[in-house]
């Protein structure tokens, strides 16, 4: 067993934050996958939106947030990452993060606009703004003595005091399967931070890194959490359509610096589809693209800010305009084939503004917690935003509250398994569980779907189950448990609304309910 006062389970931008600002005053454990560069907030483009300049408000921000979310945003949650915003991102300032410059502006940085802002208040670095502030923090976190990281390893399961004899004891660690020796180590600690990310390998096409896989809410949900609003999958409308493009995403900025969508001929569709044209909110975008695909029979249709000087590209957008070169891409002359992805996960673990979940001892930040914040469909730029604002509120909640550190805790007992001679099963269940959700859990809905998808998740489930207690785990087992328990936490939630509202989008039901409700799943109630 090895112990530590703080374990984090995730190294994007929510857990690398929390480490820092606890690292000080206590041992902190970082878990990571993979590297710790290795995470969906290192993929994030377009920026951080916050009320950085004179002319814009508060209530501004709130305001599009919850138009985005349509009705279903928590105001209280709003209002706490809202105006703790400009404090989060002069704290990723004083930490040496180099937004990008603007002597003309009244704040001395560079604000771009996206879709569903009514003001330019996203602050980035270039068109690459993930990669940078990962960057810039993981340099600090590999430096600082207080925190131990454990790159190559993936969590198993939480270890919860009710589970082990210890009722009322809350989250005491988890068993962490060492990828490269191939054994679980039992980690302790007083309190436990799941920043794992988001559910975007779930579905077959995703702009997420392949460590998408759910694994923060699976744990949650096994260990007694509620989880809420699931059916809100944010489908990005801009993916890049290319064979050699795996998950490379067109920001979001591309549209609010003027980008058109178009169709093959050259004509524009989205004036036929929403008011706001192509600064319309991301699940507008994307079921108005989704649309024309279908209607017209399209591979992909084409985003065009060729109309742009050459020069304001290479500024604004370098890395895009760089990687679509290597793919015989021109966007300075041509447009960009693009389509929808899925993006990102509205939904998660329910959370508290101290970022607590149900599990005492247990946190959720970042794209695992549902905080109320996103609603119905996510507003461009809040993502990065939530991790900073809701880490600092962890680190000040853990801060603040002692716990005891467990003396022992049951091992991991591996005497009942054997070594699989079958991995095949695993990859095959993965590639239909990806390929019947992207067909009937996507964009667009029907309650036949979802319960085609639903029967073929419970049959995936006792397969899986019974490969999981007989063989000996991996890092694809313990994955693709998590995704298929994801996904039927996903179909459920989309079984349970009876409605259309943001993400979700059912053709049984195309109207939207005078009351917003969120849809919230607890453990015991109907399949686990």
């Amino acid at each position: 067993m090895t112990a530590f006062d703080v374990l984090i389970l995730g190294s994007g931008l929510a857990g690398q934050s929390i480490a820092l600002r606890l690292a000080d005053t206590h041992k902190v454990a970082l878990v990571t996958k993979r590297s710790l560069e290795d995470s969906a907030s290192a993929w994030a483009q377009g920026g951080i939106a916050a009320v950085l300049d004179p002319a814009d408000s508060t209530d501004a921000h709130v305001a599009d947030t919850h138009t985005a979310g349509v009705g279903l945003c928590s105001d209280s949650a709003t209002r706490f990452v809202v105006e703790n915003g400009p404090r989060a991102i002069r704290w990723l300032i004083d930490h040496g993060v180099p937004f990008t410059t603007d002597a003309s502006s009244a704040i001395g940085y560079h604000l771009t606009r996206e879709g569903g802002h009514g003001h330019r208040r996203v602050i980035h670095v270039a068109d690459a703004t993930g990669a940078a502030v990962q960057a810039t923090l993981t340099e600090q976190v590999r430096a600082h003595p207080n925190i131990t990281i454990f790159e190559q390893h993936i969590a198993v399961d939480l270890i919860i005091g009710d589970k082990i004899g210890r009722p009322d004891q809350g989250c005491l660690g988890a068993y962490v399967l060492d990828i490269a020796r191939d054994e679980v180590v039992t980690f302790a600690a007083r309190h436990t931070v799941l920043a794992t990310g988001g559910t975007g390998k779930v579905y077959l096409y995703t702009t997420n890194p392949d460590t998408a896989t759910g694994d923060g809410v699976a744990m949650a949900w096994r260990a007694g959490c509620q989880v809420a609003n699931m059916e809100f999958i944010q489908f990005h409308p801009t993916c890049l359509y290319h064979p050699q493009a795996k998950s490379f995403l067109i920001s979001e900025a591309v549209r609010g610096e003027g980008g058109l969508l178009r169709r093959p001929d050259g004509s524009r569709f989205m004036p036929e589809h929403d008011s706001r044209e192509e600064l319309a909110p991301r699940d507008v975008v994307a079921r108005a693209i989704d649309f024309e695909m279908k209607k017209h029979g399209l591979d992909c249709v084409f985003l065009d800010i060729s109309h742009k000087p050459a020069a304001f590209l290479e500024e604004h957008f370098p890395n895009i305009l760089a990687r679509c070169a290597e793919l015989g891409i021109d966007i300075t002359r041509q447009p960009i084939p693009v389509v929808p992805a899925a993006h990102y996960s509205c939904g998660g673990i329910v959370t508290d503004l101290q970022a607590r979940t149900g599990v005492a001892g247990l946190y959720a930040v970042g794209e695992s917690a549902c905080t109320g914040l996103h609603g119905a469909n996510r507003l461009a730029s809040n993502s990065l935003l939530e991790c900073v604002v809701y880490g600092e509120a962890a680190a000040h909640d853990i801060a603040g509250t002692p716990r005891e550190l467990p003396d022992t805790l049951p091992q991991w007992d591996e005497s009942r398994v054997t070594d699989s001679d079958e991995a095949i099963v695993i990859s095959h269940n993965w590639d239909e569980l990806r390929r019947f959700m992207w067909d009937y859990v996507g964009i667009v809905r029907t309650n036949k779907r979802l319960q085609r998808a639903q029967h073929r998740i419970r049959l995936l489930t006792r397969e899986i189950e019974e490969f999981y207690s007989n063989f000996r785990i991996s890092n694809d087992l313990i994955e693709l448990r998590n995704l298929v328990l994801t996904a039927e936490l996903i179909v459920r939630s989309a079984l349970k609304r009876k409605e259309s509202r943001g993400l979700h989008f059912s053709r049984d039901y195309p109207q939207t309910l005078p009351r917003a409700r969120d849809t919230v799943l607890k453990p015991g109630r109907g399949r686990s």
